[in-house]
């Protein structure tokens, strides 16, 4: 089965597909220390495939990440996604924005768009966030996004916490 990637919109944000001109960005922040709660930094063959990854498990499983884009502005100002495959015993729900972004609820605003998206339209009965337990900002968006801490959750790092997303229904 093919999956088409979704281009969802707010008020202030595009979340559209990946693209080459993305990759310098994606880059330069997977090899920076900003990049250490998700086992950064990467050398720059590691965040190739991190990369390519992204992309495509949109074809391999109907989810995949998204660009942030500012809708006044243009620009990209970071990535959302939902990661799924042999690497995470479920849907996961992860973000990050570019440092100069961070604290405008830019994370917030299109992991919610994407969260809706993932139940209503792609009809996922669960998703969870696994986050490194020092990566505080996360934990405060995850349980803004409404989210709770998930002990029991299976996880591809034993270290990490799950805050497990509740479904609307």
């Amino acid at each position: 089965m093919m999956f088409e990637t979704p281009r969802l919109e707010t008020q202030r944000l595009v979340l559209r597909s990946m693209c080459m001109d993305d990759w310098p960005s994606y880059c330069t922040m997977m090899g920076t220390g900003r990049s250490k709660y998700m086992g950064g930094p990467f050398d720059h063959p590691a965040a190739w495939g991190m990369f390519c990854q992204d992309i495509a498990q949109w074809h391999l499983f109907g989810v995949g990440a998204l660009m942030i884009d500012e809708k006044s502005s243009g620009r990209c100002v970071g990535q959302v996604g939902i990661n799924s495959g042999p690497l995470f015993p479920e849907y996961e729900l992860g973000w990050f924005v570019y440092g100069d972004t961070e604290g405008k609820g830019i994370a917030f605003e299109a992991a919610q768009i994407l969260r809706n998206w993932a139940f209503a339209e792609r009809g996922l009965s669960t998703l969870v966030s696994y986050i490194d337990p020092e990566n505080d900002r996360s934990i405060a968006l995850a349980e803004r996004l409404g989210a709770v801490l998930d002990q029991t959750a299976q996880r591809p790092d034993p270290t990490d916490l799950v805050f497990r997303h509740k479904h609307p229904a």
